[in-house]
């Protein structure tokens, strides 16, 4: 839980962030338990409104888990089941199972070692629209990656956060023209991805979120086009940090203390 800089302790209960670790879990608990707490905060956000003072306005949950067992998730994103290209046979030798989701984005992989984080956030208290809202989580991600050691970068032509291919993608952003998009950002020289997004706002209140690949079973990610990216490739800290790759614990810590700062900055430069 944070507590921004305040005078009164009303105030700092208003900006409270509730980190919930859920350790090992299956998708659909998962998902359930999201649904609880955006209920939570849209009952919190409704109490506040009705000018209950005693019940303070959250700004929500961080939800901190691995899926075990392995899933694949595919979106309702017309042809998004066209990018998994595993058979049946080949989903149950490798022990994955295949679920529906409602969140943005296409599909993805989800597993143990893998660390999935659902921020269950009232987004109209943080003052935050969806495209700040991702370019938050992406920043986020990429200092995590940075405390580690490990360079890291947002991609302008794929959400999500990539090592590697910063050549490629510092050239779109410094102003390439639109026609060459597709060529910067495919194959190899746009980088590999470490981790996956992909949300869903409710009322403004947030659900889903990342997937950042610590020392996840990446031949998993054969059984699909990750993301719906033909061609790009996906890796983890563990690949590219080897023996230096932090524990699971380690990165949940580092994330939390990252995600409890940028939600405190942005009541303070208020």
């Amino acid at each position: 839980m944070i507590e921004p800089a305040s005078d009164s302790k009303a105030g700092a209960r208003r900006h409270a962030l509730v980190v919930e670790d859920l350790g090992r879990i299956d998708y659909a608990l998962g998902y359930e338990t999201q649904l609880e707490r955006v209920e939570a905060v849209l009952g919190a956000r409704a109490a506040a409104e009705a000018g209950d003072v005693a019940a303070p306005r959250a700004v929500g949950h961080l939800l901190l888990l691995e899926h075990d067992p392995p899933v694949i998730t595919i979106s309702r994103r017309p042809n998004a089941r066209a990018h998994l290209t595993a058979t049946d046979a080949q989903l149950r030798a490798a022990g994955v199972e295949v679920a529906e989701t409602d969140r943005g984005g296409d599909i993805t992989y989800h597993g143990p070692g893998q660390l999935v984080v659902y921020p269950i956030l009232d987004l109209s208290l943080l003052g935050l629209g969806l495209h700040d809202y991702m370019r938050l989580l992406e920043r986020i991600v990429i200092a995590v990656c940075e405390s580690f050691g490990l360079r890291a970068h947002r991609d302008i032509c794929a959400t999500g956060v990539w090592v590697g291919g910063e050549q490629a993608s510092s050239t779109m952003q410094q102003g390439g023209a639109a026609r060459d998009a597709d060529a910067a950002c495919a194959g190899p020289a746009g980088g590999s991805k470490i981790c996956a997004m992909g949300v869903r706002v409710r009322r403004w209140v947030s659900m889903h979120g990342l997937a950042l690949n610590v020392r996840t079973n990446l031949d998993h990610f054969n059984l699909i086009v990750p993301c719906g990216l033909a061609g790009r490739t996906v890796t983890s800290l563990e690949r590219e940090l080897g023996a230096s790759c932090p524990t699971m614990q380690q990165v949940k810590a580092t994330l939390t203390d990252r995600f409890n700062s940028e939600i405190a900055a942005i009541f303070n430069d208020r």
